[in-house]
Formats: structure tokens, C-alpha cells, sequence
């Protein structure tokens, strides 16, 4: 997704140097890699920074590969410049609704006895604000549990695994 990302405002130095002025959605760590991108006669131009450099919040110095003398920089301003926006994909996150076919290993905490282990498999996932539940099927029946974070120990993706502490009556494993 390509989003208006500043403006060329005036030459700086003498060898195609030039003033931005940044908007607001300009990124924070700026890769030089990613080009910038203007509009030159209805095309879509991009435009390499030989060299950035941050001024302030909102104010940068910049120069760009075939635009290296006043001239050539001359051309360049006044035009809004875009920038290809990736959605950074966190590669933590997941939906709960991903771990459905997952196998269930666990333990039910016991206060006056050992705890219970169980195996099973994810079956369904209720998705709900106030009371998320996983279905599950353990021991031939299906069980739901809250999806809960606290009673999540660990998820192996790549095993499509995931193990559950669930305390004490939850189950019902008698």
C-alpha cells in the first residue's frame, strides 16, 4: 500500500541535495533501499536516496541516484512523494482459530492429589468477547475450555502441538 509520505521543498547544497518535509506516516527507521515514490508526467517514478538524513521530526536532507546536479534536483520540486507501507507481520501472532487440528497435550492441577494428564485434540474454536472457548476432544468427548492465555504453557507450530495447565475441576477427568 503506497501512502503520501512528504514533499520535495527546496534544493540543499550543490550537488542535487534537497529539503523534505515529512508527513506524519513517513516511517520512524527509514530503509534508503525503499524508494520514494513522485509522479512525473502521470508515471510513477521511483526516486533512490544516495543519501538520507533526518533534520527534526518532520525535515530531512536527501539526495537521489540520477539526480545529482541542481539542475536535475530543480525538477524534483514541490512533488508529494509516496512510500510502499509493508504491514509488518509479527511472527508471534496468530488467531486462536489457527490452532484448531492442533494436538492437546496437558495437566489438570490437583490440590490434594497428583496432577492429571490428558491428550486430545483441538476441534473447534467459539469465538466470543466475553468467554473465548476451545473445543476440544479428549477421552472420546468433547470438553470446552476457556481460551485462555493463563492455561496456554506452550504452542509448537511446527510439531502442531500445544500443551494446557488447566486447574482443578475444569475437565472433570474423574
Amino acid at each position: 500500500m503506497t501512502v503520501p509520505a512528504g514533499r520535495i521543498n527546496r534544493l540543499f547544497g550543490t550537488d542535487g541535495g534537497v529539503m523534505l518535509s515529512l508527513y506524519p506516516a513517513f516511517p520512524e527507521e527509514f530503509d534508503t533501499e525503499t524508494p520514494l515514490l513522485v509522479s512525473i508526467d502521470g508515471l510513477d517514478v521511483p526516486l533512490y536516496c544516495e543519501r538520507f538524513e533526518r533534520r527534526g521530526a518532520t525535515g530531512a536532507t536527501a539526495t537521489f541516484a540520477d539526480f545529482d546536479t541542481e539542475r536535475r534536483a530543480g525538477e524534483l520540486l514541490g512533488l508529494e512523494f509516496r512510500i510502499e507501507l509493508h504491514e509488518e507481520e509479527d511472527d508471534d501472532a496468530f488467531y486462536l482459530e489457527d490452532l484448531i487440528g492442533f494436538r492437546v497435550e496437558g495437566t489438570e492441577t490437583r490440590h490434594d492429589s497428583e496432577p492429571k494428564h490428558f491428550e486430545g485434540v483441538l476441534t473447534d474454536f467459539y469465538d466470543s468477547e466475553a468467554n473465548p472457548l476451545f473445543e476440544r476432544e479428549i477421552g472420546g468427548r468433547q470438553v470446552l475450555v476457556p481460551a485462555a492465555e493463563e492455561f496456554i504453557a506452550h504452542i509448537d507450530f511446527e510439531e502442531r502441538r500445544i500443551h494446557l495447565v488447566l486447574p482443578e475441576g475444569l475437565l472433570d477427568l474423574e
